[in-house]
């Protein structure tokens, strides 16, 4: 059963390791943090993570983030600055680097960079052990790690052209896994919001964006669920599985409310049924968008 879930978008920004000692997108930071705390103080029995990857399917939740791709130090065995005053309080995150969501969603590892090179040697070698993961799962266990939450975990890869049903399904099986499951959904918004945006401007992305938006701080789980798939895709909206799993989990909480989510299509659904949501941050600062909130049924 859900009993939590939050959204947050996956810049590499996000990680320290490699922003150094400057203040990179500090609002951002302060709201992502603050969305896992409240997913995390709902006590739940597992934290399940999902965002897109290259394949459908769980990922091993030993895995960690790889910022070797765009740490050029990093891949030449050099440390970063010491960051460990910038990070929250909890257990450190052995994570080398990250992948930028300011790309094409289909470009979670570059294909430039070696497998053998994505985990630099100069780690430790517990960390050299510790898979690769794609961009959203990796900043999303990091986010866990840096609340300090130790317990049960399971990050789950969703394809960006999985249709809407498809998602939908796994959101109810993921909701299904534990008694109590706290979801995090991680995925940008648009990357097309500006000239200097990775996919240019287009006129289309803001109106998307502003859609999202008001659909998860309504909690209308059924507009979330009709996200135009095919516009999502050609606006580089990597998160559209991943809100669209949330929208099947947090549906599965309330089954009396008339949600038909395997047909994916709105249906009325009253105020008092629907998840209690908070929008913590709504921005392209990067010509990105992106999205923090939580919602509890």
């Amino acid at each position: 059963m859900i009993v939590a879930a939050a959204i947050c978008p996956s810049p590499p920004l996000l990680a320290p390791e490699l922003t150094g000692q400057a203040d990179i997108l500090p609002e951002l930071r302060a709201a992502s943090a603050a969305a896992v705390a409240r997913l995390l103080a709902a006590a739940p029995d597992v934290v399940v993570v999902a965002g897109p990857a290259e394949t459908t399917g769980p990922c091993d939740p030993a895995g960690r983030l790889s910022l070797a791709s765009f740490a050029p130090a990093l891949r030449q065995g050099r440390p970063l600055a010491d960051n460990s005053k910038k990070r929250h309080a909890g257990p450190a995150v052995a994570s080398p680097a990250v992948i930028p969501s300011a790309v094409a969603p289909s470009a979670v590892i570059p294909s430039a960079v070696a497998p053998s090179a994505v985990i630099p040697s100069a780690v430790a070698p517990s960390a050299v052990a510790a898979p690769p993961l794609p961009l959203a799962l990796g900043i999303g266990a990091m986010l866990l790690d840096d609340a300090g939450y130790t317990g049960p975990r399971k990050l789950h890869g969703i394809a960006e052209g999985e249709p809407a049903a498809t998602c939908l399904a796994l959101g109810r099986q993921l909701a299904a896994s534990a008694p109590r499951v706290a979801l995090l959904a991680v995925g940008d918004g648009t990357a097309r919001r500006s000239a200097s945006a990775p996919g240019y401007l287009d006129e289309r992305a803001a109106p998307f964006d502003e859609a999202v938006a008001r659909a998860v701080r309504e909690g209308d789980l059924p507009a979330i669920a009709a996200l135009d798939t095919a516009l999502a895709a050609a606006l580089l909206a990597a998160g559209r599985p991943a809100w669209q799993t949330l929208a099947g989990a947090l549906s599965a909480a309330a089954p009396q409310a008339g949600y038909r989510a395997a047909e994916h299509q709105p249906a009325d659904r009253p105020a008092a049924s629907r998840p209690h949501t908070a929008v913590l941050y709504s921005d392209a600062p990067l010509g990105v968008a992106y999205l923090v909130a939580t919602l509890i049924p």
